[in-house]
């Protein structure tokens, strides 16, 4: 069956069906070797995209940038000094605004419910770029990455080290819940995922037949054990600084190290970050700059993923 995904808003992966899922990863392999062979035949033609950032960026900003260019669509960085969103606008208001100029928005920033007002009125797509509590472009990346690995995604153990409660650890669970790999959040439990979440993700594993299955555990040994990725981010997120003692001091026995890396009694695990690392906290240099490390493909990859939802939303396929 074809898969229709025009005018869809991406907020969440939890809007999406595995099929669905799969069909965006399928899309941005197929977009990137095109890119790769130099095959141009832009699919955004003509098209116009806000991108709206309350939040700083490298990979979501360049990304978004370089993909609209290469399918030949224009994108405008709008950043929170640069219109009246948030200020004389409310979000509806800018919203409504924005729908009627561009063909999508994305948006990068704090509250959840901002993306989510903004996709109520713009009346096009609105993509999530980051909040404070998804990132979901940053989970399409990272699962194109973990199939060229290793071929395949279903079955494969990838492990969360940190604060697993923070949008990395939400996006990571819902996706391997939704695509079938095993997820283990490894941190102090105080900083766990929060419980609706876990149980929304067993429900989506019942009823998909996914094969896949959620944990929760503060015994780093124990969770990485037999893993296939393990990965980790920052231990306090922008806005964040005054938790950087308090994070450190509860966080520093889920550092990932070479110690940990061995001690999977696997290999070939992979290292994954979604970036920027503050190395010598989450993860020691050694293991940054290791063979095992994929975090420059996944970084790449944010281009190719981000390409395959605009063009799937508002593109000419």
């Amino acid at each position: 069956m074809a898969i229709n995904l025009r005018g869809r808003n991406f907020l969440t992966l939890r809007d999406f069906a595995k099929r669905e899922i799969e069909f965006l990863l399928d899309l941005s392999a197929d977009l990137k070797a095109k890119k790769r062979a130099r095959l141009w035949n832009p699919l955004l033609k003509g098209r116009n995209v806000a991108l709206l950032f309350e939040k700083s960026s490298t990979r979501t900003r360049c990304a978004f940038t370089v993909a609209a260019d290469d399918e030949g669509a224009h994108a405008e960085f709008l950043g929170k000094n640069d219109i009246h969103f948030g200020g004389k606008e409310d979000t509806k208001d800018t919203a409504r605004v924005l729908g009627r100029m561009f063909d999508g928005i994305q948006f990068r920033g704090f509250k959840h419910s901002t993306v989510e007002e903004l996709a109520k009125y713009a009346g096009v797509p609105v993509w999530n770029g980051l909040t404070d509590d998804y990132h979901p472009t940053q989970i399409l990346a990272d699962m194109l990455t973990i199939r060229e690995r290793f071929g395949t995604l279903a079955g494969k153990k990838l492990v969360f080290m940190g604060d697993t409660r923070n949008n990395m650890g939400n996006s990571l669970m819902i996706g391997c819940a939704k695509l079938g790999l095993h997820y283990v959040a490894c941190g102090h439990s105080s900083l766990f995922p929060r419980e609706d979440l876990v149980r929304e993700c067993n429900e989506i594993i019942a009823e998909s037949g996914s094969g896949g299955s959620v944990s929760a555990t503060s015994d780093p040994a124990e969770a990485v054990r037999g893993a296939d990725v393990i990965y980790t981010d920052v231990w306090y997120s922008m806005g964040e600084e005054d938790k950087a003692a308090a994070r450190k001091a509860l966080l520093s026995p889920y550092q990932v190290n070479m110690e940990l890396m061995k001690s999977t009694g696997n290999p070939g695990t992979i290292f994954m970050h979604c970036l920027p690392a503050f190395k010598g906290n989450e993860v020691t240099e050694d293991v940054f700059e290791s063979t095992n490390s994929l975090v420059f493909e996944e970084a790449e990859n944010r281009l190719h993923t981000i390409k395959a939802v605009m063009v799937a939303t508002i593109g000419d396929i």
